[in-house]
This record gives structure tokens, sequence and C-alpha cells, in this order.
């Protein structure tokens, strides 16, 4: 019914049918809604569903299981992961269960949830639930129920816009890759008086062009090719369940999120100086090297990959916002509620262009220091094996360093373990290596404030260590 890996570090995802099936998807509503009633959680819960063909079922069978655990269920319907969250909010709900796969591609399933708004599970409450679902301990008890919960969506992007208008004319290309933002950005968009031209904006859960992931490289060069057939002022692209975003400027330069990330810091620093901002592990150095950032008081805090672990730092340290490489941003109060929303992320990158009115995107693209990055790169590797292996993988760097040894030419200053292992050089330049957490892959991102070439040969160390492992297999994408 149910494989024991799809149980992750911040959410459940699983192939479909092969390793989870509707019965398994019964078990883990019930298992989900017990976890609710043992910790004396009010028994009610917002569920929505992306757009693949089988979420629907999938929602349902997860339904059946919360409602025989004694839990009322607010059915909000086709959603997006940040329109669940805010259903939370909207909805007074104390609980809310997504059901999408993400940016995984066809054929995965899983469930986004939570119980502390703004906050999701955490590898302390996946476990827990692990091990009610696998252990059969969900108990049933009366007192469930379904209601569906009409005009969330429109709550939503009414919430989004606000009375916010764009006071300069911008034309965005607004991609979602055929995935559920279609039926949002563009709207969305063109509410506060962006014109929009849409790319893949279609709903068609067969992903025909490619899978949306505006960290994929293969989105992100279409959205380039849109901007500069249309000298668009820039791109906007969304993931399958809309929670991240991607950005191509005038020039049709992708700018990696962690970059675009340091551009909302300086804005939102000149608003609120001497704020403090979460950046994941994969993220450029430049939050905490960056002047001008230094000169706002800004401070850096570099944490865990993952959008729970990065929602609950934020939380935890009372930072203004958190960023990730991958495009998940975390504004918090009083730009955002605390989670990841790349439909909130769109409009406040048109606000900084509205509040800087004589630059364009590439403007405050040149803007910042320069350094070169890779795109994320994903070698294969196991959900079983995975762990081990990235420990062998982090005790070689670490003796690496130990021994006087270099990466890319350059001498080891320290290698952070936070999350797997951020190698640092005497430069600031770095390499990470670490384990997803919602695939079967390896995760490697490296960066040089000094050249390509830098960045490059720091790769092939990174990559020649990962070598020594023979069960990790070909990169999803690489330089």
């Amino acid at each position: 019914m149910i494989a024991p890996t799809g149980f992750r570090e911040y959410d459940a995802r699983w192939r479909y049918p092969e390793e989870i099936n509707l019965p398994g998807m019964t078990a883990l509503g019930l298992g989900l809604g017990t976890q609710m009633q043992r910790r004396g959680i009010r028994p009610e819960i917002a569920v929505g569903n992306d757009y693949r063909d089988y979420s629907l079922a999938i929602k349902q069978a997860l339904v059946l299981g919360l409602v025989q655990a004694g839990i009322r269920v607010k059915d909000i319907g086709p959603a997006l992961s940040p329109m669940a969250y805010f259903a939370q909010f909207h909805l007074d709900a104390p609980a809310v269960a997504m059901v999408t796969a993400s940016h995984n591609p066809n054929g995965w399933t899983g469930v986004k949830m939570g119980f502390e708004r703004p906050l999701t599970h955490g590898p302390d409450e996946m476990a827990e639930l692990r091990d009610i679902v696998l252990e059969g301990r969900g108990e049933r008890r009366d007192g469930g129920g379904w209601d569906f919960v009409e005009g969330v969506r429109d709550a939503y992007l009414d919430d989004l816009a606000g009375d916010f208008r764009m006071s300069r004319r911008l034309r965005v290309v607004c991609a979602t890759g055929n995935g559920t933002a279609g039926a949002f950005a563009p709207a969305l968009l063109e509410r506060i008086g962006v014109e929009v031209i849409p790319l893949h904006t279609g709903l068609d859960y067969s992903f025909p062009n490619y899978n949306p992931n505006p960290e994929a490289m293969e989105m992100l060069h279409d959205m380039a090719r849109v901007v500069r057939e249309t000298g668009a002022d820039l791109a906007l692209g969304f993931d399958g369940d809309g929670d991240r975003c991607g950005v191509v400027d005038d020039e049709g330069q992708e700018i990696f999120a962690d970059k675009v990330g340091v551009i909302m810091a300086r804005d939102l620093g000149k608003l609120y100086p001497n704020s403090t901002f979460v950046a994941d592990v994969k993220s450029t150095g430049l939050f905490a090297s960056d002047p001008e950032l230094q000169k706002l008081g800004v401070k850096a805090d570099y944490w865990k990959t993952g959008h729970s672990h990065m929602k609950r730092r934020v939380k935890e340290i009372g930072a203004l916002a958190g960023f990730e490489k991958s495009g998940h941003y975390f504004l918090a109060e009083p730009v955002g509620r605390g989670y990841d929303d790349g439909m909130r992320v769109a409009v406040e990158i048109c606000r900084i262009l509205d509040r800087n009115p004589d630059s364009a995107m590439s403007d405050l693209r040149k803007a910042l220091p320069r350094t070169w990055s890779t795109p994320t790169m994903s070698p294969f590797c196991g959900d079983t094996e995975k762990y081990d292996v990235l420990a062998r993988i982090v005790g070689r760097l670490e003796a690496k360093a130990e021994a006087g040894e270099t990466v890319g030419g350059r001498a080891i200053d320290r290698v952070v373990t936070v999350n797997g292992a951020r190698v640092i050089l005497d430069n600031g330049a770095w390499g990470l290596v670490r384990a997803s957490s919602n695939t079967p892959n390896l995760v490697v991102v490296c960066e040089s404030p000094e050249s390509e070439a830098e960045m490059r040969a720091i790769f092939a160390d990174i990559d020649a260590v990962i070598r020594t492992e023979p069960s990790v297999g070909d990169y999803d994408q690489r330089i």
C-alpha cells in the first residue's frame, strides 16, 4: 500500500501507483488525522490538490482517511500550495494538507502538511506520522465530515494584489509550464496592471513542453527565448504547485533565485533596516558579503535547505524573509505571512521595479557584486542509500580540509556541515553537496567570486569526490 521511503524530511512523496496506492493514501489520511487528535489540535483541516490527472482521486482517498479519524475537512478544490497555506488563515483552520508532487515529474504524488501556521511538518512530525501509518496505529473516531468551500481562489488573489497597481508600464512573460499556476499567475499579474505575455499557461497535466520547474535550465532558457523575441521587461516562471518563482531579466539573462533574493534583500533592507534574512546552504555567499546589505545593517543566517526547515527558521529568529536557491521565498510580516508563495514573490518583484522606475531588471542584476555560480545539479542516488553515501562524501571532504588539500586550486577555509557539506575556500568561493530531501538524488552547487574557470574547477574537484561512490549516477543537468 505504501513505501516507507515516501516519508521524507518535510513532506511526503511517492511514485504513484508503484509506491503508494489509494488505500495507502487513505491510511495516510487516517494517520494524519490521528496525529492531529493525539496532539489535541482542533479537528479541522484545509485540503487542496494540484492539477495532475490523478490528484483528485488521491485527495479523495486522503480525505476519506481524515474523515475516518474524526476530522472535519474543508475542501478548497484545485489549488496552489500557497493557496492552501492561505486557506489556513482565511478559514481559520488549524491544519492543512495539500496533495501535490510539487515540481517532481508526472508519476509522482505527495502531500505537504502542517499544524502550526505558517509552518509545515519537519523531520520530527514526519517521523511521528510515518510510525503511526506504517505501524497501523491510526484510530477511527466519530465526528468527521467533508465540506466544499467556495471562493478561496478569489480571496487568495484579492489578498495578493491588495490595492497595489503598477505606476510604470511592465511587460512580463508569465511561464507556468502548463502546471496549476496557469490558473492563477496570469490573472494576478493582470490585476496589478502588468501586460502579460503568456508562455505555456494552459492547464495540461501531461506537461507537453517540459516539467514546470523554474530551477531547471530547460524552462529558464525557454523563458529567456520569449523575452528576447518579444522585448519583454522580464519573465516570471512558476513550478507545478506555485510555491516557487524563477526570473529572467530584460536581456534574457537567467537570474538564479538566490541572486534574486539578494536583489529583494537590498530593496527590503532599505524599507526595514537592520533586518535578518535567512538563506539556505545552496545560496550565494552575497547575503553575508554584499557591501550594500552590510551598509543597511542586514544580518545573514545560513540554514538547512527545505521549505519546512526554512519556514521554521524564519519564524524562530524573527527574520524578515528567507531565500532558497530553488526559488522558494519566505516573506514574513509585514510583507507576507511567512510561507513560501511564488505568486507573492511575483507581486513583490513588480513592486521593486515600480519603486525603481528608472531601472530595468538587468540593472538590478548588474548592481550586484559579480559571482559565477552553477545551477542546482542533481546526480541520481537511491533514497535508501543517499544519506549513507553523503556521510562518506562529507567525511572525505573533511579529510581533504584536515590534510591541507585544495579544491579548485584554493585552500579550504572550513567545511560547514549544517546540511551536507559546504566547502568554503580562502577567497569565499564554495562548493556544496547534500542529499535531496524529496527525490532520489544528491544536490551539488558551486560558486566563485573570481571567475567561471574557478567555478568549474571547484565543481570538477567536488565531483571527483562524489565519483568515489559507485552508486551515484548521472546528473539531471550539469555545467
